[in-house]
């Protein structure tokens, strides 16, 4: 049995739903999952193992991907990431969106992935399939470390 971190933020249920599927996944291998659902009222903590980021898309202004799209709804998962040593930890983002904003999909996981210096591990659209949960909890396992 293993045990793999994962923080999150969720704001319309669509990531929730997705973090339901992965805990699915890690039951089928006799694994868990030890989640953090942050947002902008959760207490910072000082991470002690490494983690993933699963981090969905909410995006203002402009329609490409340039400096003027700003990152909304996502910035307490970036200020946790942000405390302390926290980022020492992050190992990868996995990145939600919808593919109908063609170039905007998944740009924030992709922006937190360069901010951080760590991969997009994984991505979903909306509150995907059990076989994108299926893939990306493969890719978690390896990040981690199985």
């Amino acid at each position: 049995m293993a045990e793999y971190r994962i923080l999150y933020t969720s704001i319309e249920g669509n990531t929730t739903s997705f973090i339901n599927k992965l805990k699915e996944e890690a039951e089928k291998y006799g694994d868990q999952l030890s989640i953090l659902e942050v947002g902008d009222e959760v207490e910072y903590a000082h991470e002690e193992q490494p983690y993933v980021a699963l981090v969905p898309t909410y995006l203002n202004g402009g329609t490409g991907t340039g400096p003027e799209v700003v990152e909304i709804f996502t910035n307490g998962l970036g200020d946790y990431i942000d405390f302390g040593n926290n980022t020492r930890y992050l190992r990868g983002v996995i990145g939600s969106g919808n593919r109908n904003f063609n170039d905007q999909y998944i740009l924030t996981a992709k922006r937190y992935a360069t901010k951080y210096h760590v991969p997009v591990i994984g991505d979903y659209e909306l509150r995907g399939t059990q076989r994108e949960a299926e893939k990306i909890y493969a890719s978690i396992k390896e990040t981690l470390g199985e």
